[in-house]
C-alpha cells in the first residue's frame, strides 16, 4: 500500500471545504453565527447615563461593534484606558468611545458614526461601583 503524505491530505481537505463553501476557520453549523463582523452593531442612545468607570488592565482589550465576539472589532484599547460604561447586556458592557481613542487605541477599522462599543466584562476592571440602570 502506497503512503500518502499528510500535506497532500490536508490540501485535499482544504480544497473540498472551499468547494463546499466552507472556508477553514468558519463554522458550518446551521444556526450558528459566523465570525468576522457578521453581528449587528448596537449603539448607545445619545443621552445614555454613565453607570460606572472602567479601565483596561491588560496590554489591550477588544472593543466590538455589538455584544458578541461575532461583531466586528472597532478598536483595541490600550492598557490603562479609562472609559465610561453606559450599558450592560449579560457579560458584555457598553462603553463610550471618545475622539482620543483614535489616537491612543489601535484602530481595527475606521469608525465614523459609532459613539459606543462593547467589551466583555472580564477584559476591564471597575474603578467605580456599577450603578443599576434607572437608579438615581
Amino acid at each position: 500500500m502506497k503512503r500518502i503524505p499528510i500535506r497532500t491530505i490536508f490540501s485535499v481537505a482544504a480544497i473540498a471545504l472551499v468547494l463546499a463553501g466552507i472556508a477553514p476557520g468558519q463554522a458550518g453549523a446551521q444556526g450558528q453565527p459566523q465570525r468576522g463582523g457578521q453581528g449587528q452593531a448596537v449603539q448607545a442612545p445619545a443621552d445614555a447615563k454613565v453607570l460606572a468607570q472602567v479601565r483596561v488592565p491588560t496590554s489591550h482589550a477588544n472593543i466590538h461593534s455589538g455584544p458578541n465576539t461575532g461583531n466586528e472589532v472597532l478598536v483595541l484599547a490600550a492598557k490603562g484606558t479609562v472609559m465610561p460604561m453606559v450599558g450592560r447586556r449579560g457579560e458584555w458592557i457598553q462603553v463610550q468611545l471618545s475622539p482620543e481613542m483614535r489616537k491612543t487605541g489601535i484602530l481595527m477599522r475606521w469608525y465614523k458614526n459609532e459613539t459606543s462599543g462593547w467589551m466583555h466584562d472580564s477584559t476591564v476592571e471597575f474603578l467605580t461601583p456599577e450603578a443599576k440602570p434607572g437608579a438615581n
